[in-house]
């Protein structure tokens, strides 16, 4: 094994444990989330203080267009969707255990 594919393979593996890491600690934070979201919405609590840190639950509406639908209402097709739409190269890393 070349020195090259040597600290890949190290990368890769510390790359998979920290993704590990923040799956397992996303899951958590999201339960206390979870469980404040439920607190504020059966009483008038919405501010929780520790002794270092505050959490305030925000309630918001948000408004969200169905352009699929919109498109097909107002008979536009695919082709001129396609001659407004922009392609743009994306990358990602896609990391699984073995």
């Amino acid at each position: 094994m070349n020195q090259l594919t040597n600290i890949a393979s190290i990368s890769v593996d510390t790359l998979g444990s920290l993704l590990a890491q923040i799956k397992d600690l996303t899951v958590q934070a999201d339960m206390i989330k979870d469980s404040f979201k439920d607190q504020a919405t059966v009483s008038d609590t919405k501010v929780f203080e520790g002794a270092l840190f505050k959490a305030t639950v925000i309630e918001a509406n948000r408004d969200v267009v169905d352009y699929k639908k919109l498109l097909a209402d107002l008979g536009i097709g695919a082709d001129v969707v396609a001659k407004y739409t922009k392609v743009t190269a994306v990358f990602s890393v896609k990391t699984t255990s073995r």
